[in-house]
């Protein structure tokens, strides 16, 4: 039976969270000591130097790796490999190019529902594509499509079986500033109606600030820990001119880019 998060329980917790990987010379901890917890239909973005273990706290999210110490809850249960209820959208979109973009979001849902009837997971496909704008490019091919586009089908195909907690591994970083932007505001239209729990890695201060509840800043590695995290207070759904000219919005990013320029300078040598 499936515990659900309630107000006195996060669906997720992070708890004296370690991460060690064995080297040639010895022992590297990546992550030391993680504490947090994340309610359910938070918004969370994560921020750091490369090298700070973002992507190896995500992929114990995911159940792709194991913590060395300490353990990550969802529902109060351990997570110990991948499932349906968490789904993650990488920033190399991760498609199956021979096929189309409906085909790529189908297969999702007929692996993990298998026994929906073909109309419906049809439907299903049909409708997370439209949500990301694609639904009159259904039945291109990924190779035909532009960066912009198989993010969006990568994201549609995540959501379309309606996963708990949404990972996103810097899923924008590799795309154009109109086109980010784009995206940004597609990714917020669709949270504010699905409420699932996202955990986003990103490098951009300002795009954490627009889209993000609270923003996780992470010390530099080895042995990375939370730093600080930041409470992002504005209003939704959000408007970004309306936040941008906040002289609160500029509180916040000099906080941040002191945290990470200043307080943690990244070293020349990784």
């Amino acid at each position: 039976m499936t515990t659900i998060a309630t107000a006195t329980q996060p669906l997720l917790r992070f708890e004296a969270l370690g991460k060690v990987y064995p080297t040639p010379t010895g022992p590297y901890p990546v992550l030391e000591n993680i504490n947090l917890q994340v309610n359910q239909g938070e918004f969370i973005c994560v921020i750091g130097h490369s090298g700070c273990g973002k992507s190896t706290l995500l992929n114990m999210v995911s159940g792709f790796s194991q913590p060395s110490s300490g353990q990550v809850l969802l529902n109060g249960v351990p997570i110990e490999k991948p499932g349906p209820d968490r789904m993650v959208v990488f920033q190399g979109y991760a498609l199956l190019p021979w096929m189309t973009a409906y085909e790529n979001v189908y297969l999702a849902i007929d692996s993990v529902k298998p026994k929906l009837p073909k109309s419906e997971k049809r439907d299903v496909a049909m409708e997370h594509l439209a949500m990301v704008g694609l639904d009159k490019a259904s039945d291109k091919k990924i190779t035909q499509l532009s960066g912009g586009m198989k993010q969006r089908v990568a994201i549609a195909r995540a959501l379309a079986i309606r996963p708990e907690v949404l990972i996103l591994d810097e899923p924008f970083g590799a795309l154009d500033a109109i086109t980010k932007e784009e995206l940004q505001e597609e990714l917020l239209q669709i949270w504010n109606t699905q409420k699932c729990t996202v955990l986003m890695i990103t490098h951009d201060i300002d795009e954490a600030l627009f889209l993000a509840d609270r923003l996780v800043m992470m010390t530099n590695g080895p042995s990375a820990s939370i730093g600080e995290v930041m409470t992002i207070a504005f209003p939704r759904p959000r408007n970004r001119e309306d936040i941008m000219e906040d002289p609160k919005y500029y509180e916040l990013r000099n906080t941040a880019l002191d945290f990470l320029y200043n307080r943690f300078a990244h070293d020349d040598v990784e």
